[in-house]
């Protein structure tokens, strides 16, 4: 079937995570309504994750991305709630557009000057994001002199999920259909991709035993977050403004798939079709495996680390948007530490440190385990000084892990 045996042994520890944490909440770890704040609190950092797997895979890394998340942060709520409102109406509907691309240019720009120094000046990516989580970490509190930015715009706000940042039970479904004939075409387009040059193929059992799988994934993912209905009174308050009678059958409203989740399958699909059907995601990984073959090869190495660093930019401008959002402010403290759980992350999904291997969903995977670890803890009350120790710990362990399997299948006499 050809199984990925660590994310299969990943999905397993995620699994006895979440039934751990179910029994000791006395149930209510596993339920629609968690599952829902789960998605929405792991958005943020699995955005940013995806783009991490680039950068590692290219034996870098950016110890930056949690304070350039808050410094856009600001930069963003500053634009929506100071600036903009001297030409635009309050809550005018081009007030969120224009504060996101703002927000994606900055980002680029400080990314693709980290990329700068990193490679064409040959200074280490460790020491310019070291000093970037400084630099950008004081930015943010610069940028307001430490005040939190608030209120943001309602459109701007939509994109961090809540009671009105969802799509609803119908287009849920119609998503939920979409996703399942995409992963139908996807198959056949790959097995009949793989007959044209004459490679092995997987016995037809095993095709559909994995395409049933993972539409019946998306199935219970759709019915478990259709399942979580809105409070009694915001359901009062739209029906109220649609004109719909309220009786107790209309009130039963269900959220559906919050939009910050449905940034992060963008993203993530996005990226995996550039990571593995374009050249540039070829050129990245030929720079992980080998940069010296690679820039012999031809490849611009210089110039695809600034486009990575660029990129990765971008993406914590888009993380920004989502935790701010989620918030409904902006503060100066945002991203604090969430270059660490961005890092642990892609790392537990099976990102190799040592360059050349990783796999965007392997990075989301990653992002739920240290979500739900987070969250299962402050569930049961955990200290907040306990959950960094033990987070510190899954740290620690992912890269030992790593090196355990970098160095076992890289030994051919294991």
């Amino acid at each position: 079937m050809e199984v990925d045996r660590r994310l299969m042994g990943l999905a397993v520890v995620l699994l006895v995570i979440w039934i751990g944490f179910d029994i000791a909440s006395g149930g209510r770890f596993i339920t629609p309504r968690n599952i829902f704040n789960l998605s929405v609190q792991t958005a943020s950092v699995a955005v940013m994750a995806c783009g991490m797997v680039l950068i590692i895979v290219t034996r870098h890394i950016d110890l930056s991305v949690g304070a350039i998340l808050g410094v856009l942060a600001m930069i963003m709520g500053v634009v929506q709630s100071d600036i903009l409102p001297q030409f635009l109406e309050y809550n005018h509907p081009m007030t969120w557009i224009i504060t996101l691309i703002v927000g994606l240019v900055i980002g680029a720009a400080i990314g693709g000057i980290q990329g700068l120094a990193v490679g064409y000046l040959s200074v280490p990516a460790f020491i310019v994001t070291l000093g970037g989580l400084l630099v950008w970490r004081g930015a943010a509190w610069w940028v307001t002199q430490g005040r939190t930015v608030a209120p943001l715009d309602h459109n701007f706000m939509l994109l961090g999920g809540g009671i009105e940042g969802t799509i609803g039970a119908t287009w849920s479904w119609i998503v939920a259909a979409i996703a399942i004939v995409a992963i139908i075409y996807a198959a056949i387009m790959e097995r009949r991709r793989r007959l044209s040059f004459q490679f092995p193929v997987k016995p037809i059992w095993a095709e559909y035993t994995n395409t049933l799988i993972k539409a019946g994934l998306v199935l219970v993912a759709i019915i478990t977050l259709n399942a979580y209905h809105l409070p009694e009174r915001a359901a009062e308050r739209i029906l109220e403004d649609r004109g719909i009678p309220v009786t107790p059958e209309n009130l039963m409203i269900s959220h559906g798939i919050p939009i910050p989740l449905l940034i992060v399958a963008l993203v993530a699909i996005v990226l995996t079709i550039v990571a593995k059907r374009t050249r540039f995601g070829r050129y990245v990984f030929a720079m992980g495996g080998n940069p010296q073959a690679a820039e012999l090869a031809g490849i611009n190495v210089k110039r695809m680390t600034v486009a990575v660093f660029a990129l990765m930019g971008i993406l914590c401008a888009i993380s920004a948007a989502i935790s701010s959002a989620r918030l409904q402010s902006a503060g100066n403290d945002l991203g604090t530490l969430d270059e660490l759980r961005v890092i642990a992350a892609v790392v537990i999904g099976g990102t190799s440190l040592a360059g050349g291997v990783g796999t965007i969903y392997g990075a989301l995977i990653g992002a739920l385990v240290m979500q739900s670890l987070q969250s299962g803890m402050a569930l049961l009350g955990v200290d907040t000084s306990l959950q960094s120790i033990v987070i510190g710990l899954v740290l620690v362990l992912a890269v030992f892990s790593d090196k355990y399997f970098h160095r076992r299948y890289s030994d051919p006499t294991s």
